[in-house]
């Protein structure tokens, strides 16, 4: 049973359902047709179940302001405009960036179920969310997906030099298990996304030592300061490697923006991004019998997890199993919003005219 939500200064928890209906009302509100708002409303409920606080209700006041002003198209579109067996691009006439990529997931699966493996490209998209919502997609059809991005907004320069000039650039790997969890790898290329700074400013919350850092190379720890620095790549040179790789992906190959064209729209709410996407299905069938595959990747998860642990080490974990366990709870409990957030969502349901969030 989900617990009853508080007054706003408190927070609240509300479920999914609550989530999914607010958001949906509030895009209504702004011109998105009914299906449409659903349809990105659920998957903006899904984050937060999942536990991706920084991509889901979250970010509704800005989509929010980025629609009023005109950046993003609320009827789109969506339209394949270059084909062949094993590929598309995805031409999403800059809509809603959940509505492209649930465009070309689909594409991707139908694809991959006779080609075996299909890759699908996207531009003039925007925005989607946590990256393991299209990577889940494919999952949910027994095959293994895979999604990357370019991020929307630059925060990461090359390595060595201090001009942004590339995103968190976000990958994520979703594999379906038999009797264990699915492994699911959603990560940035930087120590941390933008959403979780974000969040923290939001909160009045400071950041660890290690995600930024200023144009000097000192720590930067407040995150109501993070114009003054940068966010730090995963693995040093590596992670500047990955997110150029990705960018060049999902970018330029895909006739999206990349590189010095990226639009920040967290500090831009005109401008379109022409945010591009890639989402690849794997057919498992393909390759090998479901069931023996499902099997192995069981077989694994549990030699894994039986591996002998350094001392302090209470168990090994496997990726995704935080989500796993955030969306068994959130599930029971209910999505806890912070006072904060709550108070944006409350402010912002008196400027479009419906009902506040859980209330």
């Amino acid at each position: 049973m989900t617990a009853s939500p508080t007054v706003a200064p408190h927070g609240a928890r509300v479920s999914a359902a609550e989530l999914e209906n607010f958001i949906a009302l509030a895009f209504g509100a702004v011109g998105l047709p009914a299906p449409d708002a659903r349809g990105v409303a659920q998957l903006m409920a899904q984050a937060d179940v999942q536990g991706s606080e920084g991509h889901g209700v979250f970010r509704l006041p800005q989509y929010i302001r980025r629609i009023k002003a005109g950046a993003v198209n609320v009827r789109p579109n969506i339209r394949v405009e270059r084909e062949a067996a094993g590929m598309a691009l995805v031409n999403g006439d800059n809509g809603m960036g959940h509505l492209v990529m649930k465009f070309a997931a689909e594409r991707a699966i139908e694809k991959a179920k006779t080609a075996g493996v299909a890759w699908v490209g996207a531009k003039w998209s925007n925005h989607a969310g946590p990256a393991s919502l299209y990577s889940n997609m494919p999952a949910a059809h027994n095959m293994i997906g895979l999604y990357m991005a370019v991020g929307s907004a630059n925060h990461l320069p090359p390595w060595g030099g201090i001009d942004m000039l590339l995103s968190t650039n976000p990958l994520a790997v979703s594999i379906p298990g038999g009797d264990e969890p699915p492994i699911v790898l959603d990560m940035a290329t930087t120590v941390a996304a933008y959403g979780k700074v974000k969040t923290k400013a939001q909160r009045g919350e400071m950041m660890p030592e290690g995600w930024m850092i200023d144009r000097e190379g000192k720590p930067l720890t407040d995150p109501k300061r993070a114009n003054e620095g940068f966010l730090l790549p995963i693995g040093g040179y590596k992670g500047y490697g990955l997110a150029l790789v990705i960018g060049m992906l999902c970018g330029t190959l895909n006739g999206a923006a990349m590189g010095k064209d990226v639009v920040d729209f967290n500090a831009d709410d005109k401008s379109v991004t022409n945010t591009g996407h890639s989402i690849v299905a794997i057919n498992i069938e393909a390759f090998m019998q479901l069931a023996e595959f499902r099997k192995q990747a069981d077989v694994l998860v549990r030699d894994l997890r039986a591996a002998k642990r350094m001392p302090g080490v209470d168990r090994i974990r496997m990726p995704g199993e935080g989500s796993w366990q955030a969306r068994l709870e959130n599930q029971k409990n209910g999505v806890a919003v912070p006072p904060a957030l709550l108070q944006a969502l409350d402010t912002l349901a008196g400027e479009l005219h419906i009902a506040p969030l859980g209330r």
